[in-house]
């Protein structure tokens, strides 16, 4: 039997920032084994997505913004259905032959969705299942959208009423499970480390191009990623004179990208060898690595750190930080460490790979030496040890 997925966040967003792009590819990679469903606010009840938000999710258009949003029209259907039901129940859900197996959950959800969560367990007999992405509203409020901190301490409490919870790195499942302890709670869910996985190019991204090197940075534009860092440290090297491009991809958080997105505005100005695209589809990222020499991601706090793994999977080198859940990526090879990532820290290493090409190339060839699991092996890890669970509450 399939199992629930939970998109009501991705079906109504074009994001595609890393929880959105992790619930995209979990679809993707379940095919039929999911029946995809959202919580409709305006029927006030689940129900299977429509064809509007089946589109929505396969769209590779550019977002403009990461949050959801509701068509005057969907929000009226939703209503005139509330208005026509009898009762709340929850059949027309679930598949003729019985029901479905389990619940799985890859979002952040909202305080909407979770006071709904008990209407779609009640749905399956099967064991509930929640995928945990990290900890940094607690860990660092000052990175953090103040509304998003206020929301965390319940979100982290609404987590306890699942069976199990995939964590997405081992440096996430430690957060969350010393939280709770912190919190003093004295029964939990199973919390288990299943790392995500890759969506692979379609075919083998090629040898770097000659000439001038472009540095790519792939990430949203938001405090916690450190472009500001970044570039400090680029506008050091192109004032001694280093020769080379610095690529930024990445959805502008509204919040905290402020500071960022004004230091590329005066660069840019000067007349510096920066470019800033937003946010790409999956042609123009692709098209990004393949331009690109080396890649720089310097984070200062992350769950998993997909854009690390997606610049090794191609073949591309990439200084991060050797820290929590970017150290469990970067231990394999083909990475170079920031340290605290500090602009002249950046600065150092970004240099370095520039003046010595043996150490850049050394790099390139432990970064293609690697292996990187897909979704489909992701998926075939998640869905045994989640069939493993038993309802506990």
């Amino acid at each position: 039997m399939p199992l629930f997925l939970d998109l009501s966040h991705t079906s109504h967003t074009r994001a595609r920032t890393g929880v959105q792009r992790v619930a995209r590819s979990l679809r993707k990679a379940l095919g039929e084994q999911a029946l995809c469903v959202c919580f409709d606010p305006y029927e006030r009840s689940w129900r299977p997505l429509s064809k509007a938000e089946e589109l929505t999710l396969d769209s590779t258009a550019p977002a403009k913004g990461r949050g959801s949003s509701w068509s005057l029209a969907a929000s009226l259907r939703g209503r005139m259905r509330r208005l026509r039901k009898k009762n709340d129940t929850l059949s027309a859900l679930a598949p003729r032959d019985g029901g479905a197996d389990g619940v799985l959950v890859p979002e952040i959800f909202s305080p909407g969705v979770a006071r709904a969560l008990p209407q779609l367990f009640a749905a399956s007999p099967g064991p509930r299942v929640a995928l945990f992405h990290d900890a940094i509203a607690l860990q660092h409020p000052e990175f953090t959208p103040r509304g998003t901190v206020a929301r965390f301490p319940a979100y982290l409490q609404e987590l306890l009423q699942f069976d199990g919870i995939a964590a997405v790195s081992e440096a996430s499942r430690r957060s969350l499970l010393d939280y709770w302890s912190w919190l003093g709670v004295s029964r939990v869910p199973e919390v288990a480390a299943i790392p995500l996985g890759l969506e692979l190019p379609a075919a083998p991204t090629g040898p770097a191009p000659a000439g001038e090197p472009t540095i790519l940075c792939v990430g949203s534009i938001e405090a916690r990623k450190n472009h500001v860092g970044l570039l400090e440290a680029c506008e050091a090297l192109w004032a001694r004179g280093l020769l080379f491009r610095l690529h930024l991809v990445g959805l502008a958080h509204a919040e905290t990208g402020g500071p960022a997105l004004a230091r590329i505005a005066s660069l840019k100005k000067a007349g510096r060898p920066l470019r800033y695209d937003g946010p790409a589809d999956e042609r123009a990222l692709e098209e990004a690595y393949q331009g690109a020499s080396f890649t720089v991601y310097p984070s200062l706090a992350e769950g998993f750190g997909l854009p690390v793994a997606e610049s090794l999977a191609r073949g591309r080198p990439c200084l991060c930080r050797f820290e929590g859940a970017l150290g469990e990526i970067a231990r394999g090879g083909g990475c170079m460490d920031l340290g605290e990532a500090g602009p002249n820290a950046i600065a150092a290493a970004v240099e370095e790979l520039l003046v010595s090409p043996g150490k850049l190339a050394a790099l390139s060839e432990a970064a293609r030496s690697r292996k990187f699991r897909t979704w489909p092996d992701y998926a075939a890890e998640l869905l045994p040890w989640m069939n493993s669970l038993g309802r506990h509450a």
